[in-house]
Order: structure tokens, then C-alpha cells, then sequence
């Protein structure tokens, strides 16, 4: 985990001395699939993020294992059998936003950042959505979007058809620090 970290922080360090660059070492990423027979709902708490506010340049990546679930079989099913989490151990995003919002100044901003969303191994252009908050210096992210599972190679046998959804709504939270 802390060799993801690492990377991504490498990535946006390189020629910027530091300046304008955020960190988030707690991101909060929650999956949930709406399904006739049974809801899954699972949560993170140890994603991490890179923001470069100079440059627009973000990056968030989350370990598969970390998500939790209320039954421990899901879990074992989701790891083993959907996500294959020993073979694809990271689900990734590496992306710009595309709007430059003013961040001496409380507000909330829409923005988009569009870049690569990988999970399952493989890799998917995406512009995804949300929410950069500014109140009083410190600066948070959000976002809300949909996964299709086929999009990603990630199968549902037909036997549990009714129990997972085709389309996994993906929220993620992350507030950020200055890096030092």
C-alpha cells in the first residue's frame, strides 16, 4: 500500500518542489450494487490521492482487499471469484481536471477529470465527476459514478444473476493535506 503511495507521489513530484501538490492517505471509496434478490454494500478507508492543484493532475488508487463487507462470504466471493484481487491487487485512476476552479476562495466547484480508470486489469478512458470543497485552506474532493462490470471483464455467473447488479455505483471522499 504504502509503495502505491510512493509511485503516485513520485508521478506529480517530479519538477514541482512540492508546490501546490495535496495529499490524501484515508480516501473513503464505497461500492454498491442495487439487486432484486440482495444489495452489496462495501467500504474502504485506505485509499490514497494525489492532487496538483498547479497543474490539474490527480490520482486516487485503492487496494481491493480493503473493501469490507457485512458478510464475510461476499467478501471471500468478491476477492476470489469477482474481482480476482490476488491477480488485479489495485483498482487506479490517473487523470486532469479539466476545470481550473479558483481555491483561495471557500466554494464548492463541479469538476471533471477525465484520464485512465483501471480495474480488473483493465484500463478505461473515463471522465468522471464531482465536488472540490475549499473552506478555510482545506480542500476535499467527491465523486459519484457508475461501473459496468462487463466494461471491466469482470463476469456474473448466471446462478447469482439476480444478487449483483450489472452497473456498481462507486462513491469516493477524500480530503487532502499539503505536501511537506
Amino acid at each position: 500500500m504504502k509503495y502505491i503511495a510512493v509511485i503516485l507521489l513520485a508521478w506529480f513530484t517530479v519538477n514541482q518542489a512540492g508546490k501546490g501538490i495535496y495529499v490524501c492517505k484515508n480516501a473513503a471509496v464505497s461500492l454498491y450494487s442495487k439487486a432484486p434478490i440482495e444489495d452489496i454494500d462495501a467500504r474502504s478507508d485506505i485509499g490514497t490521492s494525489v492532487l496538483n492543484i498547479a497543474n490539474g493532475d490527480v490520482a486516487f488508487s485503492v487496494p481491493i482487499r480493503s473493501f469490507k463487507f457485512d458478510k464475510a462470504l461476499m467478501q471471500e466471493h468478491f476477492n476470489e471469484n469477482y474481482l480476482e484481487s490476488d491477480k488485479y491487487p489495485q483498482a487506479s485512476f490517473k487523470g486532469k481536471l479539466t476545470e481550473k476552479p479558483d481555491l483561495t476562495r471557500n466554494g464548492t466547484y463541479p469538476v471533471t477529470a477525465t484520464g485512465v480508470f483501471e480495474v480488473h486489469g483493465v484500463k478505461q478512458n473515463r471522465s468522471i465527476t464531482g465536488k472540490l470543497m475549499v473552506a478555510n485552506g482545506a480542500i476535499s474532493l467527491t465523486s459519484e459514478f457508475m461501473v459496468a462490470c462487463k466494461d471491466h471483464r469482470i463476469e456474473i455467473p448466471t446462478l447469482v444473476f439476480q444478487n449483483i447488479a450489472e452497473n456498481i455505483k462507486i462513491k469516493v471522499t477524500a480530503a487532502y493535506i499539503p505536501y511537506k
